[in-house]
């Protein structure tokens, strides 16, 4: 497999966002979500204010709002536990449509909800602009473990491999009239995920055999040594300097 495949994440394009270096985008990102999770939840307009933000980065990048709405589904065990809070929480009970609901655990439900979907935006305006080897090259300019950085590489790499081997097996199943229905079913699925995990760990011996026959000795060539100009910096900048306006801002009228 060829390391120029992408991802379902990303999208390819050619706006000043894609064009930014990875380990800049990854710096603002978590600059970003810090300040974010560090704004008093009463503070409305600066959520208003973050999301707005994150929707201008999404019309430089020409990401379309549809790509950014389809993606958002992996908050949902988020947003069920959110939904959940005002139930289960203790406290003083507020009436809500004829539902009495826990004062606390409203604003626990909203704060997790808002920060929690502006960081999975701002994640996935990341991983829609920026290439998986870009964004494990930022990784390592980022000085992050070198095993960390091997494992996520690893996992990019042969997650399409180990996916493709499972779509084979469900071909397989399929042709043999195999139809998953009922609980009769789950044993031919458990077998079908041993099989998978042998195979997988039997696939890994190989590769790890062949990298050692090509000289691998525990550490990954450097995927990029090219200096970050300083114009790039400065734009990047430009996001969490706005965030940390609004959250000063917040936390000033708090």
């Amino acid at each position: 497999m060829a390391s120029g495949h992408t991802h379902l994440l990303h999208l390819h394009g050619y706006s000043p966002v894609h064009r930014l270096p990875a380990h800049c985008k990854l710096v603002a990102l978590v600059t970003f979500v810090l300040l974010v999770v560090a704004t008093p939840r009463t503070a409305f307009w600066a959520f208003a204010g973050y999301a707005v933000l994150l929707l201008a980065v999404a019309a430089v990048a020409r990401v379309p709002l549809g790509f950014l709405a389809r993606r958002v589904v992996v908050e949902t065990p988020v947003i069920v536990f959110a939904v959940l809070l005002p139930f289960i929480a203790q406290g003083p009970r507020v009436d809500v449509a004829g539902l009495a609901l826990s004062q606390s655990g409203l604003w626990s439900a909203w704060n997790v909800l808002a920060k929690a979907t502006l960081g999975v935006v701002g994640s996935i305006l990341l991983a829609a602009t920026t290439d998986q080897r870009d964004l494990l090259a930022g990784l390592q300019r980022l000085r992050l473990p070198n095993q960390l950085v091997q494992i996520a590489t690893f996992m990019v790499r042969y997650l399409d491999v180990i996916t493709g081997q499972l779509g084979r097996m469900r071909i397989a199943r399929a042709a043999r009239g195999f139809d998953p229905r009922g609980i009769r079913s789950w044993p031919v699925l458990a077998r079908s995920a041993g099989t998978l995990f042998i195979r997988s760990y039997e696939r890994g011996e190989r590769v790890h055999l062949a990298m050692l026959s090509r000289g691998y000795a525990g550490a990954l060539p450097v995927l990029s040594e090219e200096r970050t100009p300083r114009a790039a910096w400065a734009a990047v900048a430009v996001l969490p300097l706005c965030a940390l306006l609004l959250a000063v801002g917040a936390w000033w009228t708090a």
